[in-house]
This record gives structure tokens, sequence and C-alpha cells, in this order.
């Protein structure tokens, strides 16, 4: 296959409706990148007989190593075929396939050449790479969704269908590997009929749960429009009549959404031995044969459908009147497929049969070189007959033209959803709006791009710094390459004429060779420095070099457009065609390509917004990310010169990376987080190789805590016996303020409530304080307020409660967690303050009589700026309100085991109590100035005293693990019958509980070697986890883990035997291990805290002398 010239390609990005921008998505090891480089042969970048070996995107050492992509990468393909022109509307009904023995119809028009330009982004299966997947399908318009044909619907696989419904994709399944079917499996083409029927039943069912999932979602606004609207009806008594509020609830039909081979959206193929086929190319090769209209054989190759052999023709199942007969598309389909392996390879014989190779040849018309004919290598012969006649990269690029859609059309059906879920989409000037969904890619439109992540790339790699091919060396450069290749010709010279003498001259020679000048020589070698790149689609207008656009950050909202922080005004430096491991020069970019923009280094963090005009422009940042970085990191240099040089690289790093973060934690501790344990060490690799380019040395693993308390049947008696428990009476150092209040578990399904509602939470606390200050609404709540470790997104009303709703439902929940129980009643409309950072699951409840704090969730709550009832110069309870209030997010911020964030727990102000002075010198402001620090201090303690009162918990951070274990282990088949199923599962279990895991299913796939195993594992202790379970059972489990989320560690830190048989079981020192304390522990010596009981010194010896 010729290489393409770039200038092609360029030239394509003219024609819009010949573009196709795709990702590839699937589980890890589900075969991407193999197929990525398939597609990429065609184009002559690389051979194909290395298609699948030399993984061309995966250009990362480190990705080359492990054999698993990383980083999503993009290249530009030109794909060719012959179209011939119909009256029909839909090109797909009427399109001829391409170098495919068709059947010739003199009646139909002459076939047009029609050239296509497919930009491809191959995205990352590794869960801790997951945020790739999340920026490259922002920038398409159609995704291939792999499926391992053995391993089936994994974990990623559902998270990748999720992805593409969420981003309004079209999805295309590739069914990929099917030769293990044949290899390993030893399946005859009926068994793997039914096996692949099953398999595509799966994948349906999972895009039917989101289907149906959004169905309900939008079932239950539409009845909480009608009730409203009813009841608004009602208030102004214009009847009860209903007629007209809302209309019936509108169906939608998901027969188009599911998979099915006669849609052709289906693909089968195997990457690996480089073919693929649909049930439309199969239909072409057979409908002059059986005398069938390709379209009725489209419809019947799939499905219950039999051919019988004497009519030719096709029956039901109801038709079959016994027979014994083949589905069609095991009989003309499969049957093919298994004999070309049967005498090429030898199947479950083992041996191949040239005189069946030699027949299948001539019935398909095909030409095999001699030399692979005669050659003894049977995948080579293998190979060669599929490529020949079952092409991968034409069933796979023929249908991603046919089924997937153009930019202008994918625009037109996406984005209307896309811009009404941006911030401030009712401000979105019209102008804009139309020329995104309507394609318009004239200059004098808006400019409108999306810049997803931000890629990292070496100053030589640049091609304004590369040589163009054919270009001659300058004088200046062609002398000093000479006088390198002297000096190395030289210094081999002389070390290989001492080795022939003594040790003592060699050594000496060999410190004369090293003298300062080489030194510096070396040290004048310029550095490579990295330059941020931003990965961008663009959506309307033209984008040229030189132009001026504004960078809208992901917070950004039409409605106050000159916000702080305000959007800046860049040039753009530079256009690139993105070209995998290069990058082509660009002048121009009409709308609807992916490519690669310079110039905005420093002012786009992860993600962001181009646009040519501020006001009526929309922001499309927000997209959400996969994994959540969960794993921190300490780092410093090696060498304290370097700090600056690691501090510069985890910025560059953190603009890189869509899921790193860095912070500064409080202690001075430069902190990086990360996904996971891989891509942890991605990102250290990164930071020591190309980013600081210094020696960094990383801490131990900070995990997240959170800390709770519950009611447990035995408690240690309250502290202060003539109070309730969890009641503390707090006084100032000054006894000027009393404080009393109540610390009270939060019931489990309150909590959860609150933790799925947090961005209704920040929605209502901005609205809140939008309205005390009389301006329009913030954007977002402040960066303070955010949660920690997870990436800031966009913020939309779309999808979240209003503040009626949300009342409704915490009552709800509230009644039903605690239906007998009086301390919940009414208590919504006392709340006072969410925490920690005003959105967390921890309430402030105001039950004084006054209202000493203003109530959160009143619709206009006036109270607070009526006059005090103190007499005028004196001070109220209702002057500390912030004060108590700051001092609750202080205390749910860091709890008192090891100040972790707490959360469950609900503060009930009782009352508060201001004495008389006993200085009447000082004014009531004097007074308040001097009691705020003594009252925040107060506050906390007292609440951290009364959280104490109960039996404090531990939340550990747990992983959700998915292991798929096999006895079948086909890449060290000299052991592979040394472990059975049950041997490695035991192993599996072994590793698992060694490490405080717990099961929660295991399940056998039927007619597969495969057991997959879901269990829970705690975050702390999974550091090292993939490793070890892979040793122990010599590669054949493979673990991935996701975030799932906090679990109560049932036992208090601070128990210790005291009863008698407590005491005669585990003597006073307890013998059994507190796990709780060991890990309250270990954070509480982390952050340089005081720990109980700890001994610095166990074995104190006297220092003896000589002397002594």
């Amino acid at each position: 296959m010729p290489v393409v010239n770039p200038e092609k390609l360029i030239t394509l990005q003219r024609n819009p409706d010949n573009i196709r921008n795709i990702c590839i998505l699937a589980h890890v090891d589900h075969g991407k990148t193999s197929l990525t480089d398939a597609l990429i042969a065609t184009n002559g970048i690389i051979s194909p007989k290395l298609a699948g070996k030399i993984r061309y995107l995966d250009s990362r050492p480190d990705e080359q190593l492990r054999g698993i992509t990383m980083e999503s990468s993009a290249i530009s393909l030109f794909f060719s075929m012959l179209r011939r022109p119909s009256p029909s509307p839909s090109p797909s009904l009427s399109s001829s396939l391409p170098s495919l023995p068709t059947s010739e119809n003199s009646t139909l028009a002459a076939p047009v050449q029609k050239d296509y330009l497919v930009n491809l982004i191959d995205s990352p299966g590794h869960i801790d790479f997951s945020s790739e997947v999340s920026t490259a399908s922002r920038l398409c318009d159609g995704a291939l969704v792999l499926v391992d044909a053995v391993e089936g619907v994994c974990s990623q696989t559902v998270t990748v269908l999720r992805q593409t419904w969420v981003e309004r994709l079209k999805p295309l399944l590739v069914i990929n590997k099917i030769d293990r079917l044949i290899t390993e499996l030893r399946m005859s083409s009926s068994e793997a009929y039914v096996h692949l029927s099953k398999l595509l039943e799966q994948v349906n069912a999972v895009i039917g749960g989101f289907f149906q999932g959004e169905r309900m979602e939008e079932d239950l606004a539409w009845r909480e429009k009608v009730e409203e609207r009813v009841a608004k009806r009602a208030e102004k008594g214009k009847g009860e009549s209903e007629d007209g509020d809302g209309g019936e609830f509108e169906e939608k039909d998901d027969e188009d959404l599911y998979f099915a081979p006669e849609k052709n959206n289906v693909v089968f193929s195997s990457a690996v031995d480089g073919w693929a086929f649909t049930v439309r190319q199969f239909a072409g090769l057979y409908e002059r044969k059986l005398g069938m209209k390709r379209a009725v054989l489209e419809k019947v190759l799939w499905g219950d459908f039999y051919l019988e052999p004497k009519t030719k023709r096709v029956l039901g199942a109801k038709h079959l009147k016994g027979r014994a007969l083949k589905p069609m598309f095991v009989q003309l389909v499969l049957d093919n497929v298994w004999a070309v392996y049967e005498a090429t390879t030898g199947g479950s014989k083992g041996r191949g049969d040239p005189a069946m190779i030699e027949k299948i040849t001539q019935s398909l018309s095909l030409t095999i070189p001699p030399h692979i004919l005669r050659s003894r290598d049977p995948q080579a012969l293998l190979t060669a007959v599929f490529s020949a006649w079952l092409p991968l990269s034409t069933a796979v690029l023929v249908s991603v033209v046919e089924y997937l859609p153009s930019p202008p059309a994918a625009q037109s059906s996406r984005l209307p959803t896309l811009l009404d879920a941006s911030p401030g989409s009712e401000k979105v000037s019209q102008t804009v709006r139309d020329a995104m969904v309507n394609f318009q890619t004239s200059k004098d439109y808006p400019i409108i791009a999306y810049v997803s992540k931000m890629v990292a790339v070496r100053t030589s790699e640049l091609p304004e710094n590369k040589r163009k091919e054919g270009t001659m060396m300058t004088a200046d450069e062609a002398r000093d390459l000479a006088r390198r290749k002297r000096a190395e010709i030289a210094k081999a010279s002389r070390l290989t004429t001492d080795s022939d003498t003594n040790e003592m001259k060699g050594v000496t020679e060999a410190l004369d060779g090293t003298n300062l000048e080489d030194d510096q020589l070396q040290e004048q070698v310029p550095e490579d420095p990295e330059h941020l790149i931003g990965f961008a689609r663009l959506y309307s207008g033209t984008l040229s070099v030189g132009d001026s656009v504004y960078v809208l950050p992901p917070k950004f909202t039409p409605a106050n457009p000159h916000a702080a922080p305000k959007p800046q005004q860049v040039v753009v430096t530079g256009l690139y065609l993105m070209m995998g491991r290069g990058l082509e020069s660009l002048v121009s970019v009409p709308a609807g390509c992916v490519f690669g923009i310079a110039g905005l280094e420093g002012h786009i963090l992860k993600s962001g917004t181009l646009s040519s005009q501020l006001e009526g422009s929309v922001s499309l940042a927000g997209v959400s990310m996969g994994a959540q970085p969960i794993v921190r990191v300490a780092l410093e240099p090696v060498n304290p010169s370097d700090l600056d040089k690691m501090i510069n690289g985890m910025r560059l790093l953190e603009q890189s990376d869509p899921c790193a973060q860095y912070e500064v934690l409080e202690s001075g501790e430069h902190v990086i987080l990360t996904a996971g344990e891989l891509h942890l060490e991605r990102c250290l690799k990164d930071l020591r190789e190309r980013f600081a380019r210094c020696e960094i040395q990383a801490g131990e693993p900070i995990v997240p805590f959170r800390e709770s308390i519950i009611s447990a049947a035995e408690m240690a008696a309250p502290r202060e016996k003539e109070l309730p428990r969890g009641t503390v009476v707090g006084v100032t150092t000054s006894k000027q303020l009393t404080v009393r209040l109540k610390v009270r578990p939060l019931p489990a399904e309150v909590t959860e409530f609150l933790e799925k509602n947090v961005d209704a939470t920040r929605q209502l606390y901005a609205e809140r304080k939008a309205r005390d200050e009389g301006r329009q609404m913030a954007e977002t709540a402040d960066m303070e307020f955010a949660d920690p470790g997870v990436p800031d997104q966009a913020f939309s009303k779309t999808g979240l409660l209003s503040l009626a709703s949300f009342k409704t439902k915490l009552n709800d929940t509230f009644a039903q967690a605690a239906p007998h129980s009086d301390i919940w009643t009414n208590v919504v409309e006392e709340i006072a303050a969410f925490g920690p950072r005003r959105v967390g699951p921890n309430l402030l409840i105001d039950k004084t009589r006054s209202g000493t704090c203003q109530k959160f969730l009143q619709e206009a709550d006036d109270s607070h700026l009526k006059e005090n009832d103190a007499p005028p110069g004196s001070l109220s309870p209702r002057n500390f309100s912030d004060n108590i209030s700051y001092a609750f997010q202080l205390a749910t911020a860091q709890g008192p085991l090891c100040h972790e964030p707490v959360q469950g727990v609900a503060v009930f102000l009782e009352d508060v109590t201001i004495a008389a002075p006993s200085d009447e010198a000082y004014t009531a402001n004097e007074q308040l100035g001097r009691l705020t620090g003594e009252t925040i201090k107060t506050v906390r303690d007292s609440i951290r005293q009364g959280f104490l009162d109960w039996s404090p918990r531990l939340l550990l951070a747990m992983y959700s693990c998915e292991i798929q274990a096999s006895s079948l282990d086909r890449y060290l088949t000299k052991y592979a019958d040394l472990f059975g199923l049950a041997d490695v599962l035991g192993r599996v279990y072994a590793v698992i509980t060694r490490r405080r895991g717990r099961i929660v299913s295991e399940d056998l796939k039927e007619g597969t070697p495969f057991f997959t195993v879901l269990s829970v594992l705690p975050v702390a202790e999974s550091f090292g986890f993939s490793d070890e379970i892979r040793k122990r059972t010599s590669g054949a489990a493979s673990p991935q883990l996701v975030f799932h989320g906090f679990e109560t560690l049932d036992e208090d830190p601070f128990w210790v035997p005291f009863t008698e048989d407590e005491l005669e079981d585990l003597g006073e020192l307890a013998d059994r291990e507190n796990v709780a304390k060991r890990y309250m522990d270990g954070v509480r010596v982390r952050k340089g805290l005081a720990v109980r009981g700890r001994k610095l010194v166990r074995d104190a010896e006297k220092q003896k002398t000589l002397k002594r």
C-alpha cells in the first residue's frame, strides 16, 4: 500500500460530508490497538505483516513494555471506495463494497470513487486511564466498541457503553477475537453461533438498561411538572380539571438503539489474523448464487432462518418440521471461516490440508503468492488467505463510512442536548447555537472549539523543528556531525588499544580520557523541553494560525461572561494534524476536524472551550471522568536544589494528564493525586524523565479515610453523667459565652442521600449566596467548597433537584429512616448548614428558641435581617451565627480521630447564652471581635467532645475489584495444565482474604473457562495487589480495580478488653490486633499528631564508653 501524502488528508478536511470522527473503545486486552494497526496499514504507514505486532499508536516505551495503552492517540487515515449513485436518500442501502467479489448488475449506474477522511482515536482500556476515554469520546461522533468473543461483556465494556450513551455517540459493535472460539475453546460453528447470539444479547441488555433508566427519569420529571401545574391551578381557583396539564407522556422507540447484524452495525473480526466481515458483505457474495436480492439476504443471514437445500427457499423456525438444518449464518458464513482454519492451521486436527487450501482459493478466486503456499508457517498462510478474501480494514472502514454519521449529521442530533446541558444554556446566543447545530464553516460565523486535554510534545518533535525528507544538511550541521563521528571513532579505537596494556596503564588512560572538557561538552548538550498542545475539535467557523480567541474556563457561563476568573484572549501560534507519533503543520482548520493547537500553554489547565466571542458563548467543558483520583503520594526531590524543577514538572504533568492533580498540603508537602497504582507509576516516570528531569523520591501512598459515629450496644458511659449522651455545654475562656449542643449520628439513609446530591447542595448554596448579596448567581460555589481529590467539573442545573424537591425528598428520607422517632420531626426546616465545605453529609440543626442561625432550606429567610432583641450596644446570639457555622465546618473537616473529614453526624444547637461582660469599657463591636476566636474554638472542641461520646468508627476507601480467572493460560502453555480452575480460584481467594477483602459474587461464564469474581478491597491494602495476584496464579487471573466509595470498618479504635471474659481470653494488652487503631495511628503519625500509648524508646540502655 503506497504511503498517503499528508497534503491529500488536508485537502479532504474541506469536505465535511466525507469526514468520520471515531474512537475505539473497549475493555483492556480486547484488541483495540491491534485493530488500529490493521487500519493504519491501509495508508502505508506500517507494513500489513506487522499489523497487530508493532502497536504503532503505543508510542511510549512503557506502553510497549506492558502491552497496554496508557494515552489516547489520534491519527488521520485516508480511505477510498466505489459507491453507486442512488436516488435513495439513505446511502447505506445503495452502496457497493470495494474490493469484494460481488455480482455485477448492468442495470445499476456506474460506481463513482469517493475519498474519505477518518480521524481515528485509540483509547486505553485500563480502568486507571478511563479519563483518557472520557476526553476522547467528546471529540468524536461515533465509536467502535470492541468486545472479546470469549471474555464477553466486562466491567470496562459497560463503562465505555455508558460513555457512548452519555455523549450521544453512535456505536458500532465489533466482536473481536473470534479465532479464540476455534483455537482455544474448540467450538464448532454451530456452538459459536449460539455463543455469539448470547454475547449480542448481553451487549443489548446493557444498552436497554441505559434506555430504561433514562425513560424512568423523564417519566418522573414529567409527573412532577404535571403535579406542579395542577397545584398552581388549584391555588388560582381555575377548577380541578387536569386537561392540558402536560398532556400524555411521550413514549420513545428504542428499536434503533440495539445492535443487530442485519442493521450493518455489527462487525465480526479477528484482528490478530487480519480478517473481518459483516452480514452485508456476505449478502453481496451470495446474492447471485442464491438468486436473491441483497436486501432480503441481509435480513435473513442472521437469526433463526434456514435454507432449504433443494428449493433454495428461506424457512423460518416454525417451518422446519423436525428437519435438522443449520441456521443460514452457520451454513453460509461460519462454516466457510471454520473451513479456512481447518485447511491452514488444522483446527482440532493440528495439521493443515494443502488440497483443501487449493480448493478454497480456486472457489473464491483468490491469488496467493507461491512462496506463502510453500511456507511451513501455517499462520502466514492463514493471514494471506483471509487478507485476500475478508480484509479487516475493508469491512471495518466500509461500516464506519456507511453507518457512522458525518460531522454535519452528528452535530445536528448531538449538540442540542449538549447545549441544553451546558451552564447558563438559556443565555447562549442564537447565532452561536445555529452555527454549531447547523454546521457553519464560514469565517463569518463564531469559532467554537472544545479542547479535551493538553498533550506534551518535545520541541524536537514539532514539525517546524524537523527536517523534511529529501532536504540536505547545511554546512554547519555536516561539520558538526562529522566532528562527533570522529570523536566517537577515536574514543572507540583508544579503548581497543588500551585493552592490550597492563591494568594500571589502562586505568591511567581511562582517567586521562575523562577530562573536564568532555564533561563541559556533555553539559552543553541542549535540553529538549516539553511543549503543551491542545487536543481539540472545531464545531463551527474556521480557525487559522494567528487568530485571536478567548479561552473559556470550565466554569464559564454566558449569564455572567466577565465573572472571575475572567476568560483570557490568546493568539493561535500553530495548528497541527495529529498523525499518531508525529504532527503535520496546518494553516487553517474548518469545522468538523480533530486537530492539535499551540499557544494555549498556561491558559488551559485540563480542558476548556475556545470562542471568538464572549457574550452569548457556550462552555462545552465538564466531561465526566470515569475514574476519580483517589491515591495521593507526597513527592520530594533527592537533591533539594531541584525543588523548582519538580514543582514546574508537576504543574506540566497536571496540565497534560486529564486525571492527575497536584496540590500543596498545609504541612508543605507536594502531593500528586492519581487514579490508581499503575497511573501513579506512569506519572512518576513522566516526572523523572520528561517534565522535571531530576531524581524524585516518592513517599508512602496517602489513602483517604472518613470518620463517623454509631450507637453501639456496648459503649462507655457518657462523660457528663448529668447530661444525655452527646450533649456538651461549652464555655468560652472569658466565661462570657455559653453554648449547649448535642451530637447525634445521622441515619444511614440520610447520609447516603446527602452524598448523592452534593451537586444539588452546592447549587442551593450558590443560589442563596447570590440572593443574599443581591447580585447575579455565581457560576458555582467557591473553590474552597469543592471536594479535594475530585476534579472540577462544569456546573449545570440539568438533572439537579430544585429547593422544593430537595426538601421533599429529604423529609421523605428522614421519615423512612426513623418512622417512630420524634428527633427528626420537622428537622429539615431547621437545617442551618451542611458540612464540611458546606456541601458534605453532616448537618448543623438550629434548635434554639430565638433562631440563632440562618435557615439554609427556606425560600426567603429574612429572620437574620430583623433587628436583634438585645438592647442597643449589646450582643445577641445572632451575632455569633457565622462563628458557630464556621466552627461546624472546621469540626467536620477534621475529625477528632485522625483529622480526616467527618460524615453522618448531626449537630443540634440547643442554646446560646451571653453573660454580661465584666469590663463594660468595651463596646459591642470590640467584644464581638474578642469573642470571635473564643467562640470558634469552643464550638469546635465541643463538637469533637460530643463526637467521642458515641462509638467512633473509621470509614475505609474501598475498591470494587473484578477478577477474571481462567484455568487456560494462552501465554504460558508449558504451565497451562498445572493449575486447574479450582486451584486458581483458591489462590485468588487467599490473596483477597489476606488483604482484608470480601467476596461479593462469583460467576462462571457458560461455555468458557473464565470465572468472574467480584469483591471489595480496602484501598489501603491494595498496593501491590495486581502484581501479587498475577504471580500467585502464574498470570491466570487479572484484576480491575474501580473506586467504590467508603465503607465502615466495624471496629472501635479505642476498644480495650474490660469484661472478665475478654480479659481472660485476650489479656490486658489485647492480643488481637485492633485494625482500626492501626489505621488511625498510621494517619496520626503521618500528620505529626500525638499517638496514645506510643513508646518512642522501647529498650533503653545506658550509654557505655571506653573509660567506664
